[in-house]
This record gives C-alpha cells, structure tokens and sequence, in this order.
C-alpha cells in the first residue's frame, strides 16, 4: 500500500479515524473548533492540585567545595622555636643552671690564695596533659556522605586544629596553676617599659603618634632596656625577633617627616631584625611589643616545649557508633636566658 492509499483510507474513515487534511495539524472541523461544550462531560473537574512547576529542590545546586570557617593563626612556635621534652608519661622537668665564681688574689710564691668555683641551679617546671574526642555515628556517615560530606575525616581535622590551637595559647600564657609559663607571663621576665607620652595630649599608644615617635619608642626604650639587660652581650647586628599584635604591626607603616616609615628605619638599623605578628600580644592589660634576642652567647634564648604533640588513642566500637580520644601535654615556653628578652606594655 503506498503513501497516498494510506492517507485516503485515513480522510475516508475507513479505520475509524477522520482527518481532513492529514498534511495539517487538525483535528476539528471549523464549525466545531470553538464549541467548547463538546465532550465537556469527559473530565468535569481536576482531580490533582494545580502547580506552576517542579519542586524547588530539584533546581538546588551543591557546591561540593567546602567553604572552612577560618581561626587565627597559631605563631608561638614560629616565634619561639619549638622542642620536644619527655614524653607523655614524664610530669616534671629540671632545667640545670649553671654559674661561673671565683675570686683572685694577689701573686706569690708560696701563697694559696684565690679560688674559683661553679654553682648550679635547678629550674622545675610542671608538664600538663590535655585531651579531646571525637564521636561518629554509624547512620550520621551514610547521611553526610549522601552531601559528599567525609564527616569522620572532617572530625579529625577538627580534632587537630583544637589540640593545636590550645598548645599555642598555652606557650603565650602557660598553665595557671602549675610552674608552667608562657612567654609572656614568664616570673623571671623584667617588668615592661612604657612607650614615651609623645602621643597627641601626651597620650603614650602609638595610634597617636607619627613615625618618628613610634621609631623612637622601639630605638630608644625597648633597644635601650634590651641593652641595658644583657650588659652589652646583645649588639644590633645580632638576629633579634620583635613581635607585636597585628593591630600594633600597622603602625609600622608610618612615615617620619622626611617620609621614611618605621620598617625602613629598623631594617636600616637592625639588619638582622625580623617582625613578627600574633594576636596574644593584644592583652587585656594592653597592647605589649616584645624584643627577643634569638641568641645570648651560645645557646638560645627561649623555646616552646611539648611531651606530645598529638597522640592518638584507641578507636572503640560501639553498638552503630565509634569514638576516639587525642591527647597532647604542654611545658609552656622555657626561657633560658630571660635578660634577653625586653618587652614594652601599652602601645
């Protein structure tokens, strides 16, 4: 059967189906295309609830890069150094002072005058051992991994970021309670000098002072104390960290009035200076600024100490859950050589 019986035995109704014109799109004949009452009876109303679309959430989009809420940086061992002492399992550590006396007399034959000897102190200090855990369900992975979510990998992240950021806090600040001190509360660090009233009204904070006065606070005090401390052992050329608040630090960027900034000055003067920035040094007693001779004759000035950094326990099971507990211990900051380090509070 060609092409053209098929269409006449499809206009003729031969097969139950009437078209007038099978090249056009029509179904109706014109007298009966705007009767709208035909066949009205075939569906009355609408059994469904009319809607104008799909589910909102079939258009949501995921972004499956994770977006990590940031903390401050943790500096104290950058600042410091850091070492291990001991272990988990050490409590207490002594740290061994050793001092050079004698005396002379005048020379003789037979005389046995003059003698010298060498005495030896004992520094204690108190390790603290601090934990944290972490807890996962069973049924919670299956449903964050539906969001491509790895939330167990997630917690130990979490995990090691709280261990760390307390073992920074506690190099800045030690352990009340304990002989466990930070670097900034250390007992045998000397009193802080204060910045000079050469602020607007006298005022002594470095917001209110130009270039040159904020120079002049770090040369003429803070140098002029480390100086006087160390009794000529610290020379300008010598590797000396300063470390303030960021807050602090942007006052290094003023100019004095042959428009040279603070950096500049100090890069000049202190070849070998390096400027650190962290937010400890904004305390509730003020704005402090710290100058650190890294060395003093030939051992180093101060370091950060852990017995352990993180230690990972046993992961347990659970009836549909797991949980683990991480652990690390802390000896504070050890500053051996506290003539080395001056510190000014108020800027």
């Amino acid at each position: 059967m060609n092409q053209f019986q098929k269409d006449y035995n499809l206009v003729s109704g031969k097969y139950g189906i009437v078209l007038r014109d099978p090249t056009r799109s029509q179904y109706l004949n014109p007298e009966h295309a705007s009767n709208f009452q035909l066949a009205a009876d075939a569906q009355p109303s609408m059994v469904t609830t009319g809607n104008s679309g799909i589910p909102a959430y079939f258009t949501n989009y995921v972004d499956p890069e994770l977006i990590r809420v940031l903390v401050t940086p943790m500096k104290a061992a950058q600042i410091y150094g850091e070492v291990r002492k001991g272990d988990w399992t050490t409590l207490t550590a002594q740290f061994p002072i050793v001092e050079s006396a004698g005396e002379v007399s005048s020379y003789g034959d037979f005389n046995n005058n003059g003698m010298v000897t060498a005495n030896v102190n004992w520094v204690p200090r108190q390790s603290y051992h601090y934990q944290t855990h972490t807890r996962w369900g069973e049924r919670e992975l299956d449903m964050y991994g539906a969001a491509r979510i790895g939330y167990a990998a997630e917690l130990n992240v979490a995990s090691a970021l709280i261990l760390n950021k307390f073992q920074n806090k506690s190099y800045f600040f030690g352990i009340s309670g304990l002989q466990n001190y930070g670097a900034l509360n250390d007992p045998s660090l000397q009193p802080s000098v204060t910045p000079a009233a050469t602020g607007a009204n006298g005022a002594v904070d470095w917001d209110s002072k130009d270039g040159q006065a904020v120079y002049d606070d770090i040369s003429g005090r803070l140098w002029k104390q480390l100086v006087a401390q160390t009794k000529g052992l610290v020379e300008r050329t010598d590797r000396i960290k300063l470390g303030m608040s960021p807050t602090a630090e942007v006052n290094l960027t003023k100019t004095n009035m042959y428009n040279v900034n603070v950096t500049d000055l100090l890069k000049k003067n202190f070849p070998n200076l390096t400027i650190e920035t962290a937010i400890e040094y904004s305390t509730p007693a003020g704005e402090i600024v710290q100058m650190v001779a890294e060395r003093l004759g030939e051992q180093d000035t101060t370091y950060t100490a852990f017995t352990e950094k993180m230690r990972a326990h046993a992961v347990v099971t659970e009836e549909s859950s797991w949980k683990q507990k991480k652990s690390g211990g802390t000896w504070g900051t050890i500053i051996r050589q506290p003539l080395a380090i001056a510190s000014m509070l108020g800027v």
